[in-house]
């Protein structure tokens, strides 16, 4: 099905690594113009350089950290300063160490956590809406987590990006009369497909076995219903998909579990 995304001016945020990389690639095949923001500005050149050879229509990188005061709007301002507005923006810059509730005690850390998570999504999510609204209709996705729904070793995490819920749907019911669709895609467990597909500023990249191990791994393979772990691809396919006007028109204000049932919100 022709998804009628050929040229349609995309930023995707954090999109240098894993699952972002996923979202950039996805776009790409669509024939996309795309603009990766990314505090990676080596790994997202990759990317940008990976996406041109899978169809973009176009492919621009700014390196940027979204932690910083206006910056959303900067990074938004330079995409339409390019391509003179925004089709569609992907909030997917996000960070977390997995850590037992009673044992994440450092507050600088949760104030880390909150500024990637949701400061940098609502910086973004404000700076689109402005032009969307005077495009008549706009896509934003915004990546949360599984761990929204509650998980062990994942609660500040998961407080954060369960903010993303109520943010989404804030947006879908305000900016609905406007043409702008509000979705939320929530990525099961995405282990890094290779050394590729990660930089070296990725909560990855150090130590893989730090996030997930094996055993855990395979614990929580017994839990999905499929008993298969989530891909970035398979990210990906939901967020083109929720972002295209055509196949996705009717939809707004919907949280979207891509887990293998793990999760069914």
């Amino acid at each position: 099905m022709d998804l009628d995304l050929r040229g349609a001016r995309v930023l995707v945020t954090g999109g240098a690594s894993n699952i972002g990389r996923g979202i950039v690639h996805g776009f790409a095949a669509e024939g996309a113009r795309l603009l990766i923001c990314d505090v990676d500005g080596e790994q997202a050149a990759k990317v940008q350089a990976e996406a041109l050879e899978r169809g973009a229509t176009a492919a621009e990188v700014v390196e940027q950290d979204l932690t910083h005061e206006g910056a959303g709007a900067r990074v938004v301002g330079e995409l339409i300063d390019r391509w003179g507005g925004i089709d569609a923006l992907v909030n997917n810059a996000g960070w977390s160490v997995p850590g037992f509730f009673t044992e994440d005690t450092d507050r600088a850390r949760w104030q880390k956590l909150v500024e990637i998570n949701v400061f940098a999504a609502i910086d973004c999510t404000q700076a689109a809406i402005t032009p969307m609204r005077e495009a008549g209709q706009g896509s934003i996705v915004f990546i949360a987590s599984d761990a929204a729904f509650g998980e062990i070793r994942q609660g500040v995490y998961g407080a954060t990006k369960a903010s993303l819920l109520a943010l989404a749907r804030t947006v879908a019911k305000e900016h609905g009369r406007h043409g702008i669709r509000s979705n939320v895609v929530c990525p099961g467990l995405v282990v890094p497909e290779g050394k590729d597909a990660v930089g070296p500023k990725s909560l990855w990249a150090a130590d893989p076995e730090a996030v997930f191990n094996e055993k855990q791994i395979e614990a929580m393979t017994k839990g999905i219903p499929l008993r298969r772990l989530t891909t970035a691809d398979d990210i990906a396919n939901a967020v083109v998909w929720v972002s295209s006007e055509r196949t996705a028109r009717q939809v707004t204000g919907q949280v979207f579990s891509v887990s293998g049932g793990y999760s069914m919100p």
